[in-house]
């Protein structure tokens, strides 16, 4: 998960992403405008199987309405679809998009993955440019997470992992990490989609990995011998 000069240069500015914790619910009953002075996008995507909450996740933390690109779920797909076992009616076959205004100046822009697997094609696309992503787990089908987090291993994209919660936990967070075979330095965190709050933590901890990420790279890159303000400027 190395990172080049021009990354470290994005990570030294999402440091600003923690301003989510002070992000108010700006969304109206009609369009909230972009500011025109909002000059700097950054983006995270958020990745998992089939039915385990990213468009609800985009849509919670999103200030504005999210766009979606979802269709009903029809008898032709059957055999292909998961099955509709879990509630599923709909599902999405682009992206979720959803934006939340952090400054005047910066705007993060987040990207729900499609989870069904005859979507997956578009998923090296959508994490071009990524600073980083979620992976959004459901422990009932854990195995659905797997190619998401092979993809982002694959680019070097930073991550973390969330539970979303459907009912009360049967496992520990330390099970579900040894179950996805995850390193320890992978933040691992629960979390409810449909609360906003909630969503926000969890992009939170993604901004506190990646400037972690970034302050590492930057020592690196300075070496054994660099003076003591080069780590004090690049450590969170």
């Amino acid at each position: 998960m190395a990172s080049n000069g021009s990354d470290l240069q994005d990570l030294q500015d999402v440091q600003d992403l923690q301003d989510l914790q002070d992000v108010q619910d700006l969304r109206p009953a009609g369009r909230t405008p972009l500011r025109a002075t909002a000059d700097n996008a950054l983006k995270i995507v958020v990745v998992g199987g089939f039915g385990v909450g990213k468009t609800t996740l985009v849509g919670s933390v999103s200030e504005i309405r999210p766009l979606n690109t979802e269709e009903v779920m029809t008898r032709a797909g059957e055999g292909i679809d998961p099955a509709g076992s879990w509630g599923k009616r709909s599902t999405t076959v682009a992206f979720d998009f959803g934006r939340i205004t952090l400054s005047e100046r910066q705007v993060l822009y987040l990207f729900g993955a499609p989870g069904q697997e005859r979507f997956w094609f578009l998923w090296d696309r959508l994490f071009s440019g990524a600073l980083g992503a979620v992976v959004l787990v459901d422990t009932r089908r854990l195995e659905d997470s797997w190619y998401a987090i092979d993809r982002l291993e694959h680019h070097g994209t930073p991550f973390v992992v969330a539970r979303n919660n459907f009912g009360e936990p049967g496992h520990t967070l330390e099970q579900v990490r040894e179950a996805l075979d995850l390193p320890p330095e992978v933040p691992l965190v629960d979390c409810d989609a449909r609360d906003r709050e909630s969503g926000k933590r969890v992009l939170i901890e993604l901004v506190h990995h990646l400037a972690a990420l970034a302050g590492a790279d930057a020592a690196a890159l300075a070496g054994p011998g660099a003076p003591d303000a080069i780590y004090e400027e690049s450590t969170p």
